[in-house]
C-alpha cells in the first residue's frame, strides 16, 4: 500500500509537468489512479469497479470504498464491458451501486476486426502469459503432460527469457513468444485454448468465439473470480493450477456447454464513446 500511494503521487506530479510542457487537452488512462487533473477532462478505463480480495465481504467493501474515492477524481470512468446481462466481467464491472461518473464502453480486442474465415480448428493451443514464477510453474506442468498427449498441440511459452525446450516431439509446434500477427492465425486454428483468465485474453476469445480452459494465476483474485464466474455461466471451463490434469480436463470439457456470449456488437461501442469525448474537448 505505501508503494501504491507513492506511485499515485508520482503519477499525479508527472502529469502536471507533462500538461504544462506539452499543452495536453485531455487524458485517458488505463486504471491509473494518479493521472487526473481538475483543469482537464481526465478519464480512467477499468473493468474492475468492484474490488475482490478473497478475504471476505468486509475487506471487499473497504477496498471498494477506497477504489471509488479514486475513481471520483476523474470526470469519467469508462467501464470495459457491456451493460446488463450477459456480460464478461460479472460483478467486477456490475456492482449494486455504480460510480456516478461511470459509463460502459463495451469490449476492447486487438483482433475484433480480423478475418475469421478459414479457421481449421485442428489443435490445442497452450497460450502462457503472466508474472513469474507462476508462468514457469504452469509451463512445466503443461509441458510434461503435453508430451504424453496424443494430439496436435501449439505451445506458446509467452516469454523469450526461457531456455528452449529440447527434443520437441512431432505433435507439438513450439514457440517462445509471438507477435500479434502470429497470434491471430494460431488462435483461429485452435480447437480449444488453454490460457490464463486475464481480461484482455478473455476479450480476444470472445471476439473469435473460441472455446477455452482457463487456469487463473494463483493469488490473482481478479483472475480467480473471472475463471469461476465464467465457468458457472457455462462460457469457459475453469481449472486450478496446482492439481491440473490435462487429459482429465479435456475429457471433462466434452460435456461442457461452452456458451457463446452474444457480445460482438460491444466490440465496437467504444468508437462512439471516444468520438463523443473528443467532440467535447
Amino acid at each position: 500500500m505505501p508503494r501504491l500511494l507513492s506511485t499515485i503521487r508520482y503519477e499525479h506530479a508527472w502529469l502536471e509537468k507533462i500538461i504544462s510542457e506539452r499543452k495536453i487537452d485531455g487524458v485517458i488512462s488505463d486504471n491509473r489512479y494518479g493521472l487526473h487533473n481538475r483543469k482537464l477532462p481526465c478519464t480512467m478505463m477499468t473493468h474492475q469497479v468492484l474490488a475482490k480480495t478473497n478475504m471476505g465481504k468486509y475487506a471487499d467493501h473497504l477496498l471498494s470504498k477506497i477504489h471509488y474515492k479514486h475513481i471520483r477524481n476523474y470526470q469519467q470512468c469508462w467501464v470495459i464491458d457491456v451493460a446488463g446481462k450477459p456480460n464478461l466481467s460479472g460483478t467486477l464491472a456490475h456492482p449494486e451501486v455504480m460510480p456516478r461518473n461511470a459509463q460502459f464502453i463495451g469490449l476492447l480486442s486487438q483482433i475484433a476486426d480480423s478475418d475469421l474465415n478459414n479457421a481449421t480448428e485442428e489443435y490445442i493451443l497452450i497460450l502462457l502469459s503472466g508474472p513469474e514464477p507462476q508462468r514457469s510453474l504452469l509451463s512445466d506442468i503443461l509441458w510434461k503432460q503435453a508430451l504424453q498427449l496424443n494430439r496436435k498441440i501449439a505451445f506458446v511459452e509467452g516469454s523469450n527469457n526461457v531456455k528452449e525446450r529440447n527434443q520437441i516431439p512431432h505433435h507439438i509446434s513450439y514457440h517462445k513468444q509471438i507477435t500479434k500477427e502470429t497470434l491471430l492465425p494460431l488462435l483461429k486454428g485452435a480447437e480449444i485454448v488453454i490460457c490464463r483468465s486475464g481480461y484482455s485474453t478473455l476479450m480476444d476469445l470472445v471476439a473469435l468465439d473460441k472455446k477455452a480452459i482457463l487456469i487463473p494465476t494463483p493469488g490473482q483474485t481478479e483472475q480467480e473470480y473471472l475463471g469461476s464466474y465464467l465457468h458457472k455461466e457455462g462460457v469457459f471451463y475453469h481449472a486450478h493450477q496446482p492439481d491440473f490434469n490435462l487429459q482429465k480436463t479435456l475429457e471433462n470439457t466434452a460435456s461442457f456447454p461452452f456458451k457463446k456470449l452474444p457480445l460482438k456488437e460491444g466490440l465496437y461501442h467504444y468508437k462512439k464513446v471516444v468520438d463523443e469525448w473528443l467532440v467535447k474537448l
